[in-house]
Protein backbone atom coordinates (compact mmCIF):
# COMPACT_ATOMS: atom_id res chain seq x y z
CA UNK A 1 0.00 0.00 0.00
CA UNK A 2 3.03 2.37 0.85
CA UNK A 3 4.13 1.81 -2.77
CA UNK A 4 0.63 3.77 -3.70
CA UNK A 5 2.21 7.30 -2.32
CA UNK A 6 4.11 8.89 -5.02
CA UNK A 7 6.88 11.49 -4.25
CA UNK A 8 7.00 14.16 -6.70
CA UNK A 9 10.23 16.30 -7.28
CA UNK A 10 10.83 18.86 -9.91
CA UNK A 11 11.94 16.12 -12.64
CA UNK A 12 8.26 14.33 -12.16
CA UNK A 13 5.84 17.51 -11.67
CA UNK A 14 4.73 17.73 -15.44
CA UNK A 15 3.62 14.30 -15.28
CA UNK A 16 2.12 13.50 -11.66
CA UNK A 17 -0.08 16.78 -12.18
CA UNK A 18 -1.26 15.32 -15.66
CA UNK A 19 -2.06 12.08 -13.76
CA UNK A 20 -4.29 14.29 -11.19
CA UNK A 21 -5.72 16.33 -13.58
CA UNK A 22 -7.20 13.21 -15.76
CA UNK A 23 -8.14 11.85 -12.08
CA UNK A 24 -9.83 14.43 -10.35
CA UNK A 25 -12.73 13.95 -12.49
CA UNK A 26 -13.41 10.47 -11.09
CA UNK A 27 -12.01 10.68 -7.38
CA UNK A 28 -13.08 14.62 -6.32
CA UNK A 29 -12.14 14.47 -2.53
CA UNK A 30 -9.21 16.34 -2.37
CA UNK A 31 -7.49 15.20 1.43
CA UNK A 32 -4.61 17.74 2.14
CA UNK A 33 -1.63 17.70 4.58
CA UNK A 34 1.74 19.89 4.64
CA UNK A 35 4.82 20.16 6.29
CA UNK A 36 6.72 23.51 6.57
CA UNK A 37 10.06 24.87 9.09
CA UNK A 38 8.34 25.53 12.50
CA UNK A 39 6.92 28.59 13.75
CA UNK A 40 9.10 31.24 14.65
CA UNK A 41 7.47 34.65 15.21
CA UNK A 42 4.43 35.30 17.03
CA UNK A 43 2.34 39.13 16.38
CA UNK A 44 2.69 41.77 18.87
CA UNK A 45 0.37 44.86 19.57
CA UNK A 46 -3.47 44.79 20.20
CA UNK A 47 -5.92 42.35 18.71
CA UNK A 48 -9.81 42.99 18.76
CA UNK A 49 -10.51 39.21 18.79
CA UNK A 50 -8.69 35.91 19.69
CA UNK A 51 -9.29 34.92 16.27
CA UNK A 52 -7.11 37.68 15.27
CA UNK A 53 -4.27 36.90 17.23
CA UNK A 54 -4.73 33.46 15.44
CA UNK A 55 -4.61 34.71 12.44
CA UNK A 56 -1.74 37.59 12.52
CA UNK A 57 0.11 34.82 13.94
CA UNK A 58 -0.34 32.08 11.56
CA UNK A 59 0.28 34.82 8.86
CA UNK A 60 3.41 36.59 9.67
CA UNK A 61 5.19 32.75 9.86
CA UNK A 62 3.26 31.70 6.49
CA UNK A 63 4.78 35.56 5.12
CA UNK A 64 8.39 34.32 6.63
CA UNK A 65 8.66 30.69 6.13
CA UNK A 66 8.88 28.42 2.83
CA UNK A 67 6.66 24.98 2.23
CA UNK A 68 8.53 21.96 2.50
CA UNK A 69 6.13 19.19 1.48
CA UNK A 70 2.58 19.06 0.41
CA UNK A 71 0.48 15.68 0.49
CA UNK A 72 -2.56 15.36 -1.67
CA UNK A 73 -4.83 12.33 -1.71
CA UNK A 74 -7.85 11.24 -4.05
CA UNK A 75 -10.65 9.97 -3.32
CA UNK A 76 -14.61 9.49 -4.53
CA UNK A 77 -17.61 10.46 -3.03
CA UNK A 78 -17.78 6.53 -1.16
CA UNK A 79 -14.21 7.45 0.20
CA UNK A 80 -12.70 4.55 -2.51
CA UNK A 81 -9.06 5.27 -3.89
CA UNK A 82 -7.66 5.08 -6.95
CA UNK A 83 -6.42 1.68 -7.98
CA UNK A 84 -2.93 2.95 -8.75
CA UNK A 85 -0.83 5.89 -7.13
CA UNK A 86 -3.73 7.37 -4.69
CA UNK A 87 -1.40 9.89 -2.85
CA UNK A 88 0.84 12.77 -4.39
CA UNK A 89 3.84 13.64 -2.02
CA UNK A 90 4.90 17.53 -3.74
CA UNK A 91 8.30 18.18 -2.35
CA UNK A 92 9.64 21.64 -2.32
CA UNK A 93 12.81 23.53 -2.59
CA UNK A 94 14.55 24.19 0.68
CA UNK A 95 17.72 25.17 1.27
CA UNK A 96 19.07 25.31 5.11
CA UNK A 97 21.59 27.72 4.27
CA UNK A 98 19.52 30.52 2.62
CA UNK A 99 15.84 29.18 4.55
CA UNK A 100 14.41 30.38 7.60
CA UNK A 101 13.09 27.25 10.18
CA UNK A 102 12.89 26.45 13.85
CA UNK A 103 15.62 23.70 14.51
CA UNK A 104 13.22 21.67 16.61
CA UNK A 105 10.96 21.33 13.89
CA UNK A 106 13.55 20.27 10.74
CA UNK A 107 15.14 17.83 13.11
CA UNK A 108 11.73 16.12 13.47
CA UNK A 109 11.17 16.08 9.90
CA UNK A 110 14.31 14.85 9.33
CA UNK A 111 13.88 12.19 11.91
CA UNK A 112 10.50 11.72 10.02
CA UNK A 113 12.56 10.36 6.71
CA UNK A 114 12.44 14.13 5.18
CA UNK A 115 15.91 14.38 3.05
CA UNK A 116 16.58 17.82 3.08
CA UNK A 117 19.74 17.53 1.01
CA UNK A 118 17.03 16.22 -1.38
CA UNK A 119 14.69 19.22 -1.19
CA UNK A 120 17.84 21.73 -2.29
CA UNK A 121 18.96 19.68 -5.13
CA UNK A 122 15.62 18.61 -6.78
CA UNK A 123 12.80 20.57 -4.88
CA UNK A 124 9.81 21.94 -6.65
CA UNK A 125 9.97 25.65 -7.03
CA UNK A 126 7.02 27.03 -5.21
CA UNK A 127 5.58 29.07 -9.02
CA UNK A 128 5.78 25.72 -11.08
CA UNK A 129 3.61 24.33 -8.65
CA UNK A 130 1.08 27.26 -8.34
CA UNK A 131 0.66 27.41 -11.89
CA UNK A 132 -0.15 23.36 -12.94
CA UNK A 133 -2.51 23.64 -9.57
CA UNK A 134 -4.17 26.33 -11.40
CA UNK A 135 -5.30 24.53 -14.15
CA UNK A 136 -5.66 21.11 -12.34
CA UNK A 137 -9.22 21.22 -11.79
CA UNK A 138 -8.63 21.25 -7.85
CA UNK A 139 -9.19 24.60 -7.22
CA UNK A 140 -11.66 27.53 -8.34
CA UNK A 141 -13.97 25.24 -9.12
CA UNK A 142 -17.19 23.57 -6.69
CA UNK A 143 -16.71 20.08 -7.64
CA UNK A 144 -13.35 19.40 -5.84
CA UNK A 145 -14.00 19.24 -2.07
CA UNK A 146 -10.59 19.35 0.05
CA UNK A 147 -10.50 17.27 3.17
CA UNK A 148 -8.01 18.57 5.90
CA UNK A 149 -7.40 18.32 9.45
CA UNK A 150 -6.37 21.62 11.57
CA UNK A 151 -5.85 23.57 8.51
CA UNK A 152 -5.14 27.19 8.99
CA UNK A 153 -1.54 26.82 8.36
CA UNK A 154 -1.82 24.45 5.76
CA UNK A 155 -4.08 26.60 3.48
CA UNK A 156 -2.67 29.61 4.55
CA UNK A 157 0.69 28.31 2.78
CA UNK A 158 -1.21 27.06 -0.28
CA UNK A 159 -3.16 30.44 -0.38
CA UNK A 160 -0.18 32.36 -0.43
CA UNK A 161 1.77 30.47 -2.81
CA UNK A 162 -1.59 30.12 -5.58
CA UNK A 163 -1.56 33.92 -4.56
CA UNK A 164 2.06 34.93 -4.94
CA UNK A 165 1.53 37.48 -2.45
CA UNK A 166 1.73 37.98 1.23
CA UNK A 167 -1.33 37.20 3.03
CA UNK A 168 -3.90 39.70 3.55
CA UNK A 169 -3.90 42.04 6.37
CA UNK A 170 -7.27 41.30 7.84
CA UNK A 171 -8.38 38.11 8.40
CA UNK A 172 -11.91 38.37 6.90
CA UNK A 173 -9.92 38.88 3.76
CA UNK A 174 -8.17 35.79 3.50
CA UNK A 175 -10.79 33.65 3.95
CA UNK A 176 -12.37 35.90 1.08
CA UNK A 177 -9.55 34.82 -1.12
CA UNK A 178 -9.67 30.87 0.64
CA UNK A 179 -13.25 30.57 -0.58
CA UNK A 180 -12.07 32.37 -3.91
CA UNK A 181 -9.52 29.30 -4.48
CA UNK A 182 -11.16 26.55 -2.35
CA UNK A 183 -15.40 26.90 -2.27
CA UNK A 184 -15.36 23.74 -0.11
CA UNK A 185 -13.39 22.54 2.64
CA UNK A 186 -14.14 20.07 5.35
CA UNK A 187 -11.91 20.82 8.31
CA UNK A 188 -12.10 17.21 10.28
CA UNK A 189 -10.63 18.89 13.68
CA UNK A 190 -14.25 21.45 13.30
CA UNK A 191 -16.50 18.62 12.27
CA UNK A 192 -15.11 16.91 15.65
CA UNK A 193 -17.21 19.23 18.04
CA UNK A 194 -19.89 17.41 16.48
CA UNK A 195 -18.28 14.02 17.51
CA UNK A 196 -18.73 12.88 21.22
CA UNK A 197 -15.87 11.29 22.32
CA UNK A 198 -13.91 12.30 19.58
CA UNK A 199 -10.47 14.66 21.09
CA UNK A 200 -6.80 14.98 20.47
CA UNK A 201 -4.69 15.14 17.19
CA UNK A 202 -4.88 12.90 13.77
CA UNK A 203 -3.65 10.33 14.98
CA UNK A 204 -5.42 9.88 18.39
CA UNK A 205 -8.60 10.42 16.19
CA UNK A 206 -7.62 8.03 13.48
CA UNK A 207 -6.68 5.04 16.18
CA UNK A 208 -10.18 5.71 18.07
CA UNK A 209 -11.59 5.32 14.90
CA UNK A 210 -9.43 2.12 14.38
CA UNK A 211 -8.15 3.59 10.91
CA UNK A 212 -4.49 2.31 10.24
CA UNK A 213 -1.78 4.76 9.05
CA UNK A 214 0.36 4.11 5.96
CA UNK A 215 3.58 5.67 5.97
CA UNK A 216 5.20 7.42 8.45
CA UNK A 217 4.31 9.86 10.60
CA UNK A 218 5.16 14.13 9.89
CA UNK A 219 5.24 13.22 6.22
CA UNK A 220 2.50 15.16 4.08
CA UNK A 221 1.88 12.49 1.65
CA UNK A 222 1.01 10.03 4.67
CA UNK A 223 -0.94 12.63 7.06
CA UNK A 224 -2.97 13.24 3.64
CA UNK A 225 -4.06 9.25 3.52
CA UNK A 226 -4.82 9.13 7.16
CA UNK A 227 -7.00 12.82 6.78
CA UNK A 228 -8.91 10.91 3.96
CA UNK A 229 -9.42 7.71 5.90
CA UNK A 230 -10.39 9.28 9.02
CA UNK A 231 -12.92 12.03 7.78
CA UNK A 232 -15.02 8.79 5.47
CA UNK A 233 -14.77 6.90 8.37
CA UNK A 234 -16.35 9.66 10.81
CA UNK A 235 -18.62 10.92 8.41
CA UNK A 236 -20.03 6.97 8.43
CA UNK A 237 -20.48 6.94 12.16
CA UNK A 238 -21.33 10.18 13.26
CA UNK A 239 -23.10 12.20 10.17
CA UNK A 240 -24.88 9.31 8.38
CA UNK A 241 -22.94 9.52 5.30
CA UNK A 242 -23.81 12.93 4.92
CA UNK A 243 -21.74 16.54 5.49
CA UNK A 244 -24.14 19.91 5.61
CA UNK A 245 -22.22 22.02 3.96
CA UNK A 246 -24.19 25.17 6.02
CA UNK A 247 -22.67 23.80 8.93
CA UNK A 248 -19.52 22.50 8.41
CA UNK A 249 -18.20 23.83 4.65
CA UNK A 250 -15.54 26.58 4.80
CA UNK A 251 -14.30 26.30 8.49
CA UNK A 252 -10.69 26.17 9.67
CA UNK A 253 -10.48 24.85 13.38
CA UNK A 254 -8.76 27.78 15.50
CA UNK A 255 -9.63 30.56 12.61
CA UNK A 256 -12.68 32.91 11.90
CA UNK A 257 -15.51 31.83 13.87
CA UNK A 258 -14.49 28.80 14.67
CA UNK A 259 -12.85 30.95 17.68
CA UNK A 260 -14.87 32.51 20.34
CA UNK A 261 -14.79 36.23 19.99
CA UNK A 262 -13.82 38.78 22.94
CA UNK A 263 -14.89 42.07 23.71
CA UNK A 264 -12.68 45.16 23.11
CA UNK A 265 -8.75 44.88 22.01
CA UNK A 266 -6.72 41.63 22.65
CA UNK A 267 -3.00 42.64 23.73
CA UNK A 268 -0.14 40.07 23.61
CA UNK A 269 -0.87 39.69 27.11
CA UNK A 270 -4.20 39.09 26.92
CA UNK A 271 -3.28 36.43 23.97
CA UNK A 272 -0.70 34.57 26.44
CA UNK A 273 -4.12 33.59 28.98
CA UNK A 274 -6.06 32.80 26.09
CA UNK A 275 -3.26 30.27 24.98
CA UNK A 276 -3.08 29.14 28.58
CA UNK A 277 -6.28 28.58 29.49
CA UNK A 278 -6.94 26.46 26.35
CA UNK A 279 -3.90 24.31 27.33
CA UNK A 280 -1.28 26.12 25.15
CA UNK A 281 2.26 27.40 26.20
CA UNK A 282 3.42 30.50 25.34
CA UNK A 283 0.42 31.78 24.17
CA UNK A 284 0.38 29.66 21.22
CA UNK A 285 -2.69 29.63 18.68
CA UNK A 286 -5.39 27.30 18.57
CA UNK A 287 -4.33 26.07 15.07
CA UNK A 288 -0.77 25.35 16.22
CA UNK A 289 -2.11 23.04 18.92
CA UNK A 290 -1.50 19.47 18.32
CA UNK A 291 0.87 19.71 15.63
CA UNK A 292 3.81 19.74 16.68
CA UNK A 293 4.09 18.68 20.14
CA UNK A 294 7.98 18.75 20.57
CA UNK A 295 7.36 22.52 20.15
CA UNK A 296 5.37 23.13 22.51
CA UNK A 297 7.09 21.78 25.30
CA UNK A 298 10.16 23.58 23.96
CA UNK A 299 7.67 26.74 23.82
CA UNK A 300 7.10 26.93 27.38
CA UNK A 301 10.83 28.49 27.84
CA UNK A 302 9.56 31.32 26.17
CA UNK A 303 6.85 31.81 28.66
CA UNK A 304 8.16 34.31 30.98
CA UNK A 305 9.17 36.52 27.91
CA UNK A 306 6.13 37.03 26.29
CA UNK A 307 4.54 37.92 29.49
CA UNK A 308 6.67 41.10 29.24
CA UNK A 309 4.77 42.18 26.02
CA UNK A 310 1.88 45.25 26.73
CA UNK A 311 -1.30 45.99 24.58
CA UNK A 312 -1.90 49.39 22.75
CA UNK A 313 0.77 49.11 20.14
CA UNK A 314 0.78 48.90 16.41
CA UNK A 315 0.83 45.03 15.67
CA UNK A 316 4.37 43.53 15.24
CA UNK A 317 6.18 40.45 15.03
CA UNK A 318 7.90 39.32 18.31
CA UNK A 319 10.98 36.56 18.53
CA UNK A 320 11.19 35.63 22.03
CA UNK A 321 13.60 33.91 24.12
CA UNK A 322 16.67 35.83 24.09
CA UNK A 323 18.99 36.16 20.62
CA UNK A 324 18.63 33.14 18.06
CA UNK A 325 15.86 32.01 20.01
CA UNK A 326 12.23 31.71 19.35
CA UNK A 327 10.28 30.78 22.76
CA UNK A 328 13.25 28.55 23.62
CA UNK A 329 13.39 27.73 20.27
CA UNK A 330 16.59 28.13 18.31
CA UNK A 331 15.96 29.82 14.82
CA UNK A 332 17.94 28.97 12.16
CA UNK A 333 18.56 32.10 9.20
CA UNK A 334 20.66 32.02 6.22
CA UNK A 335 24.30 31.86 7.18
CA UNK A 336 23.59 30.23 10.61
CA UNK A 337 21.96 30.69 14.12
CA UNK A 338 20.27 34.42 14.07
CA UNK A 339 22.42 37.24 15.86
CA UNK A 340 21.75 40.62 16.69
CA UNK A 341 18.94 42.41 15.35
CA UNK A 342 16.73 41.63 12.91
CA UNK A 343 17.30 43.81 9.07
CA UNK A 344 14.45 46.12 8.45
CA UNK A 345 12.65 43.97 5.76
CA UNK A 346 13.67 40.14 5.37
CA UNK A 347 13.78 38.43 1.97
CA UNK A 348 11.38 35.21 1.37
CA UNK A 349 11.37 33.73 -1.94
CA UNK A 350 8.41 35.71 -2.97
CA UNK A 351 10.34 39.36 -2.66
CA UNK A 352 10.90 41.33 0.89
CA UNK A 353 8.43 41.93 3.95
CA UNK A 354 8.65 45.86 4.30
CA UNK A 355 8.51 46.97 7.98
CA UNK A 356 6.35 49.69 9.12
CA UNK A 357 4.04 50.04 6.94
CA UNK A 358 -0.01 49.27 7.82
CA UNK A 359 -0.14 46.53 8.91
CA UNK A 360 3.28 44.72 8.26
CA UNK A 361 5.69 43.55 11.09
CA UNK A 362 8.03 44.96 12.90
CA UNK A 363 10.83 42.70 13.08
CA UNK A 364 12.43 42.53 16.99
CA UNK A 365 13.76 40.09 19.28
CA UNK A 366 12.83 39.95 22.65
CA UNK A 367 15.02 38.96 25.74
CA UNK A 368 14.83 38.50 29.11
CA UNK A 369 13.39 41.97 31.18
CA UNK A 370 11.61 43.12 27.64
CA UNK A 371 12.08 44.75 24.59
CA UNK A 372 15.54 45.01 23.49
Amino acid sequence: MAARIRDVWASNLDIEMSTIRDAIERYPYVAMDTEFPGVVARPIGSFRTSSDYHYQTMRCNVDLLKIIQIGITLCNEDGELPDDICTWQFNFHFDMSEDMFSQESIELLHKSGIDFQRHQSEGIQPNDFAELLITSGLVLCDEAKWISFHSGYDFGYLVRLLSCINLPTTEDQFFDLFSLWFPIVYDVKYMMRACKGLKGGLQEVADDLGVMRIGPSHQAGSDSLLTAATFFKMRELYFNDHIDDGEYNGKLYGLGKTVLATNGSLDTQSALGIGMALGLRSGATIAERERTPLLREQNAVGQGQQQQQGGGQQQGMSMGGGPGMIGGTPLQTPGGPMSGAFPNSLGTQYGAIPVNVNGTYHLRQIGVGGDR
